[in-house]
């Protein structure tokens, strides 16, 4: 059984609607509620997060909107430090890959693919789209531009192909995700619980063949004081679990790839 920490690392534009906290305030110009709980994320969320994967040894895969590398550089230096894992997720999470002429995509995908090579010296391998958006090209242009896999398509526990030949779709999660878990109402003390009843559930059905299991965090709700503690104890117990491959969505992508012989 696979487990990895998809860790969104996001920049939002300061006069667009974006994700919200608080509805009533989001079509405003500027909207100082819900700007400034995203950018809470980047300025300080993002450290607490750090200081968990740091000591439960933990390498995440990074979902990096490409604006992050401008804005927050800072992040970007501590991810080299520690060799994350870069995924590409757009250029912001301000802006939704839908609705784009095949050209104009192929563009923007070929600019975001050279901002992670010029900032991290590695050429990225997965993608997921802003919101989880694509358009009926992505996953042919991605290939195009060296990609192997995507995550926007959260319809299994296991890896398998797409259509487009070379590209397949990895496991990530909606539900096991922070920013619909406590969107929700839930607890900290019942996060925890959700992560172990995850994990023993997929651990069981890897009996027969192996499972994904994927963490989705964004530090601007994960990274919340009074969330920190419940995030290290549920590391803590992945990283505890003596039969789990604790790794990262690239790992995953190659070792399926191999297996199919997914060229």
């Amino acid at each position: 059984m696979a487990v990895f920490v998809g860790l969104n690392v996001e920049h939002f534009v300061l006069d667009r609607p974006s994700t919200s906290i608080w509805p009533g305030t989001a079509e405003l110009t500027p909207d100082a509620l819900n700007y400034g709980w995203r950018d809470y994320g980047a300025r300080v969320g993002i450290w607490r997060t750090i200081e968990s994967l740091d000591r439960h040894d933990i390498r995440p895969s990074v979902l990096l909107n490409t604006a992050v590398i401008d804005n927050y550089p800072q992040i970007v230096a501590a991810g080299l430090e520690r060799d994350w894992v870069w995924l590409a997720h757009g250029r912001t999470n301000s802006t939704l890959h839908t609705g784009m002429a095949v050209d104009e995509e192929r563009h923007l995908l070929a600019e975001i693919v050279d901002a992670i090579v010029d900032a991290t010296g590695r050429q990225p391998r997965g993608w997921m789209g802003p919101g989880l958006t694509e358009t009926h090209h992505t996953p042919e242009l991605l290939a195009q531009l060296g990609f192997h896999y995507v995550l926007d398509w959260t319809n299994d526990d296991q890896p398998y192909p797409l259509t487009v030949p070379g590209m397949i779709s990895v496991p990530y999660s909606v539900e096991l995700n922070d920013l619909l878990i406590f969107a929700n109402g839930i607890t900290g003390p019942e996060f925890v619980q959700m992560v172990k009843d995850q994990y023993e559930q997929l651990h069981a059905d890897s009996a027969t063949s192996g499972r994904v299991m994927a963490l989705a965090l964004h530090p601007f709700v994960i990274g919340q004081a009074f969330r920190h503690k419940y995030l290290d104890q549920a590391l803590g117990f992945l990283a505890g679990q003596p039969d789990v491959w604790l790794t990262n969505s690239d790992d995953i992508a190659a070792h399926f790839r191999a297996q199919r012989s997914v060229r």
